[in-house]
């Protein structure tokens, strides 16, 4: 039986108890020899995940929250126009950020509960025949709610609105 507290906030998730008695370990130190033997075979094993063998994967120390913020400054400028559902926590922390980082935020609003409406993202694209909208933001699992959106699903509906916005 797990000594863990249920929660239903968003994060941390329980682990099932084999999974965190095989990481009950010290910390090893970033900068010693162990670490290095522990984190290219990581890396090797990403890039299998991935099915390439030229994949350059980069550790990111953060939490989401600093991915989120990572591929915004990295990929809009102030003034771009992003297209995103408010379907939960994470959703809406996403579309505040973007916002705080002065981005033209097309929010669709959706019940928290419910995955992103692609149908609907579809008609927003098809629409956008200027290609105003630059990047489609999407969160897939609202972990408060417990829904898990269709990414696949988003990404038809870019290619069948012939849009190249960023997903």
């Amino acid at each position: 039986m797990s000594t863990q507290n249920p929660i239903f906030i968003p994060g941390p998730t329980n682990i099932p108890e084999v999974l965190r008695k095989a990481v009950d370990m010290p910390t090893i130190d970033h900068r010693s020899p162990m670490f290095g033997k522990i984190l290219h075979p990581a890396l090797e094993g990403v890039k299998k995940v991935l099915k390439s063998t030229q994949a350059q994967v980069f550790v990111f120390p953060s939490t989401g929250t600093g991915g989120w913020e990572t591929a915004i400054t990295n990929t809009l400028s102030a003034g771009a126009a992003v297209l995103a559902t408010r379907n939960g926590m994470f959703s809406h922390r996403w579309i505040d950020m973007c916002q705080r980082h002065g981005l033209d935020v097309q929010v669709v609003d959706q019940p928290w509960g419910e995955g992103i409406p692609t149908d609907r993202f579809e008609e927003i694209l098809t629409a956008d025949t200027a290609h105003r909208i630059k990047a489609v933001l999407a969160t897939h699992n609202e972990t408060a709610t417990g829904v898990r959106s269709d990414i696949a699903a988003v990404r038809r509906a870019l290619d069948r609105a012939g849009h190249p916005a960023l997903l």
